[in-house]
């Protein structure tokens, strides 16, 4: 059972989601209750976007935890199938499982789906670092919220519109409110499409995000042969590779046999660089030697062979 802690009040809360105390289920008049509530009865939100991973920065606050308690209540809300589901607070919920402390603090918000997805999407997108594809996916969920909350467009509009903010475009407003171009935002909600083993290249930074981008427009079983390329080729697509095989593709023109001897090409700047294995280096130089010794030491090497190759010729 979740126990009732005494009033506290959160503005910082209040000036992020709106002052509504009659949202919290412990019967606070003003301000929000905070009220601890067993781990067990808490869940995540449903399709939730952002990972929970257990790093350096989950270790920092676990130790925070263990020394100081949470300081700042999860928000959830009441889950028709029992217990409640947390819209923010997620990784404080994890560190406290990894502490062994048994009950978090949370506000109770009594919210509908929509109300909900977008105070889940805007309290996480505050953090620090953001994966492209929680970015994809948290911009495609609340933009899908915002245009359910606004209505059935009229006739004469051809979008979707919140006919209370004066005919402006749902994707216009989330624009604005997280700092971003509406086309950048259409962009980054295109990556939803990929396969998810695709989209975690673009999270581990191996692919691109302008490639990403185009590869999206690939089907499901074009972006399976592709996969099989990758792993044929031993090779990330590239901005242009990626581009032709999106053209070739929306013609129905590829095979995963003519994406192996695209992603086989040398790349230009493959052609444009040189690149020594330290394994290879190492067994030139004493076990001390840094990379930037070995490397002086090869550049004067070479200088030194240049110019008696320069005296060897004028001979």
């Amino acid at each position: 059972m979740k126990k009732e802690r005494s009033n506290i009040q959160l503005s910082s809360y209040d000036d992020i989601f709106g002052n509504d105390a009659s949202a919290d289920k412990a019967g606070a008049v003003n301000g929000d209750t905070v009220v601890d509530i067993p781990l067990d009865e808490l869940h995540p939100f449903r399709n939730h976007p952002f990972k929970v991973r257990d790093d350096a920065d989950m270790e920092k606050t676990v130790e925070s935890i263990q020394e100081f308690g949470v300081l700042q209540p999860a928000i959830v809300r009441p889950d028709r199938d029992g217990g409640y589901e947390i819209l923010s607070g997620h990784r404080r919920h994890h560190a406290c499982q990894i502490a062994g402390i048994e009950a978090l603090p949370c506000i109770v918000r009594d919210l509908d789906d929509d109300a909900a997805t977008i105070l889940m999407v805007d309290s996480n997108l505050q953090r620090e670092e953001i994966l492209p594809s929680e970015r994809a996916w948290a911009f495609k969920m609340k933009l899908d919220a915002m245009k359910r909350q606004a209505g059935r467009p009229s006739k004469e509009n051809c979008g979707q519109v919140d006919h209370n903010l004066n005919g402006v475009r749902s994707r216009d407003i989330l624009a604005e409110q997280v700092g971003d171009s509406a086309k950048q935002i259409q962009r980054y909600i295109r990556l939803t499409n990929l396969d998810p083993e695709l989209l975690q290249l673009v999270d581990d930074k191996q692919m691109g995000f302008n490639p990403a981008y185009e590869l999206s427009f690939l089907n499901p079983e074009q972006q399976k042969d592709l996969l099989s390329a990758i792993d044929y080729a031993q090779a990330i697509p590239s901005l242009s590779q990626a581009q032709r095989i999106k053209k070739l593709a929306l013609n129905g023109e590829i095979t995963q046999e003519g994406m192996n001897i695209i992603l086989s090409e040398e790349k230009k700047q493959d052609l444009d660089r040189v690149t020594l294995k330290h394994d290879t280096l190492k067994k030139y130089f004493p076990k001390s030697y840094t990379p930037k010794q070995m490397e002086d030491t090869i550049i004067k090497l070479l200088d030194q062979w240049q110019k008696k190759r320069n005296r060897d010729m004028e001979r």
